[in-house]
C-alpha cells in the first residue's frame, strides 16, 4: 500500500451516501431507473452487510476545503442543482 498516512476508517454515514449516490449518479448524470429512496436503502443494507463480514473502508480526507476532487458533499450539492435544473 502507498504512504498514506491520512486514511482513517469511513463512517458508517460516509458509506451510505457514497454508495446512495452511486446508485443514483454516473458520474454527474442523474440515473432515472434507481430512485433516490431506494438508492438510500439498498446503500443502508449494503453498508450494514459490510459490517457484519468485517469489512473497513478507508477515507481521504479532501485536499483543501473549496472542492478537491472527491468531496462527496461538494459533488452531492452540484448533482441536486443539476438534478432540479432539469
Amino acid at each position: 500500500m502507498p504512504d498514506t498516512p491520512n486514511l482513517r476508517p469511513a463512517t458508517r454515514d460516509e458509506l451510505t451516501q457514497s454508495l446512495s449516490f452511486a446508485l443514483r449518479f454516473n458520474g454527474r448524470k442523474r440515473v432515472h431507473d434507481a430512485d433516490e429512496t431506494m438508492a438510500r436503502i439498498t446503500a443502508e443494507r449494503l453498508v450494514e452487510h459490510l459490517e457484519r463480514s468485517g469489512y473497513v473502508v478507508m477515507h481521504k480526507p479532501p485536499l483543501d476545503q473549496h472542492g478537491a476532487p472527491g468531496n462527496l458533499a461538494d459533488d452531492v450539492e452540484k448533482a441536486r442543482k443539476i438534478d432540479r435544473d432539469e
